[in-house]
């Protein structure tokens, strides 16, 4: 008899809870004016429904924005559609993949402005201008500013081109032909060795930093290294899980390293007594912090510098790196491009000179090849936001009608970059690689996101984009790049090699999983 009254209570409780969330899916939904998307069990912002393919009824998918780029609007029939979910609190969230809407969001920051808890894995040396919002990211904005000046863009310039040749004179040493199984093996150390030396003032070889010093148990760069590329590790592991196995105590190990490097970077930097001129955005950042000492209110804690050097860093870092990578994939699939941007860069320098920071406004193609991996291969694929209040937000579709959605306090928007990059509305054939589209000067700028947009966009971008045209303008001039000819895929189609070539997987960028490319000397 207990049993079955038990089971009679068990039965009565998930109804009503049943019927609670039923409810309250109902006016998620009418919340947002009922406006066409998915309907699921799960968030696709939830660890579990980002987890999981995509399920109908369950779940969006893992990865959902890059997989279906701009289809889902096409199905839903808005460039603005939603994902209303039950688990793991019932909710409705707002994909942009409008110009207009995501310009409006990413102008009005008080309205819209960044769910920072969604950034804790940023902070773990300290609060930074990524993971804040309002007082603390205008103190850190204000601080941050001045340390991206046109003085460091040059360094930036002078020091790939730098690192570049010590890579061609004294690794390849001119030899005919280098074969790479992955070409991030390339373009994560030269991405590494420029913002050590403009970002912490550290100028590393290819053949330097090889001897640990004394009182650290593990080279700046490879701690710097370690850091970067298993981040999400140090954050889903807990602290007494770390010493589990010798992966877990090494990534403990290079977090504790970078820490003490940047500690003693800025001990010394402090207490030198002879000041030296320097432009690296470490000396920039903690001459702009000493300049407001006076400030109190605009003076950085120890932990808030190394928190935003990190975050200069890791930006700078992995970025430029998987950037670059994908250019040089896409430069060897599309030989009849690599050929006009080899052709273009000599017209700027015919006389095998190293090309100088004034002329990198002049590379307007290796600009657009850039630019065109950027679109077509975002380092982020989603940029969250949240309203602040009750507003609205008014969207068009293709046939011109307009359509305003009510977005309640609390409900949180993604702009879909993706979505927004292959907008066939703004960018014609948009599955194609196509760089002379950046070529046009009325090209849609408002449809362009790889930087974000707004008081919000990022800081560095100069910065970024003077590494990346240094780097592939010194590549191209010297090297035609190939994909590397193997013999399990010599029967595959070129639909096919591009795929493999150029597949990726999600992380705290956009990751390439293996691309195997020749580069020939010219």
């Amino acid at each position: 008899m207990a049993l079955n009254t038990y089971a009679v209570v068990g039965l009565s409780l998930s109804l009503l809870w049943t019927l609670q969330k039923f409810i309250e899916f109902r006016r998620a939904v009418n919340s947002i004016g009922g406006l066409p998307g998915y309907r699921t069990l799960l968030s696709g912002a939830s660890f579990l429904g980002n987890f999981l393919p995509k399920i109908d009824g369950v779940t969006p998918g893992r990865g959902r924005n890059w997989i279906a780029k701009h289809d889902d609007a096409e199905v839903f029939g808005w460039d603005v559609y939603s994902n209303v979910s039950v688990w793991p609190k019932t909710k409705a969230m707002l994909l942009l993949a409008d110009p207009a809407v995501i310009k409006e969001v990413t102008s009005a920051r008080s309205r819209f402005p960044k769910p920072v808890q969604q950034y804790r894995v940023l902070t773990f040396f300290g609060k930074n201008i990524v993971a804040s919002e309002f007082d603390d990211w205008k103190r850190y904005r204000k601080v941050a500013a001045p340390s991206f000046s046109e003085r460091n863009n040059k360094l930036v310039w002078d020091e790939t081109v730098r690192i570049m040749l010590d890579m061609f004179d004294n690794v390849w040493k001119d030899k005919p032909e280098i074969v790479v199984d992955h070409a991030v093996d390339i373009t994560l150390p030269i991405a590494l060795f420029v913002i050590g030396v403009a970002g912490f003032g550290r100028r590393i070889s290819w053949n330097d930093d090889l001897v640990v010093p004394p009182g650290h148990e593990m080279t700046f760069k490879d701690a710097l290294h370690v850091v970067s590329t298993d981040v999400f590790v140090r954050l889903i592991v807990p602290e007494r899980a770390m010493g589990l196995t010798k992966r877990l105590r090494n990534v403990r190990l290079a977090f504790k390293e970078l820490e003490q490097y940047m500690s003693e970077m800025i001990s010394a930097r402090r207490t030198a007594e002879k000041k030296e001129e320097r432009y690296d955005l470490f000396s920039s950042l903690l001459d702009a912090s000493d300049d407001v000492a006076a400030d109190s209110a605009n003076t950085l804690s120890d932990s808030e510098l190394r928190g935003n050097i990190f975050i200069f860093m890791l930006a700078g870092h992995e970025t430029t790196a998987h950037t670059l990578c994908f250019a040089f994939g896409l430069l060897a699939l599309y030989p009849e491009w690599q050929e006009k941007l080899y052709q273009h860069i000599k017209s700027v320098i015919p006389d095998d000179r190293l090309p100088t920071y004034e002329e990198m406004n002049l590379l307007t193609h290796s600009m657009a090849v850039f630019y065109e991996t950027l679109r077509m291969y975002p380092p982020v694929n989603g940029v969250p936001k949240y309203s602040a209040e009750d507003t609205t937000l008014t969207t068009t579709n293709e046939a011109g009608e307009k359509r305003t959605i009510p977005v309640p306090a609390g409900t949180g928007l993604l702009i879909n970059v993706p979505g927004l990059h292959y907008n066939p509305r703004y960018w014609k054939d948009p599955h194609t690689f196509n760089p002379s589209r950046f070529l046009d000067a009325d090209w849609p700028r408002d449809a362009f996101l790889p930087f974000s947009a707004g008081a919000r966009a990022c800081i560095g971008r100069r910065f970024f984009e003077t590494e990346g045209i240094a780097i592939l303008s010194m590549m191209i001039s010297r090297y035609r790049i190939e994909i590397k000819e193997e013999p399990q895929f010599a029967h595959e189609t070129f639909e096919e090699r591009k795929a493999r070539v150029l597949a990726s997987k999600p992380g705290l960028t956009m990751t390439p999983i293996r691309m195997p490319l020749v580069f020939k000397r010219r």
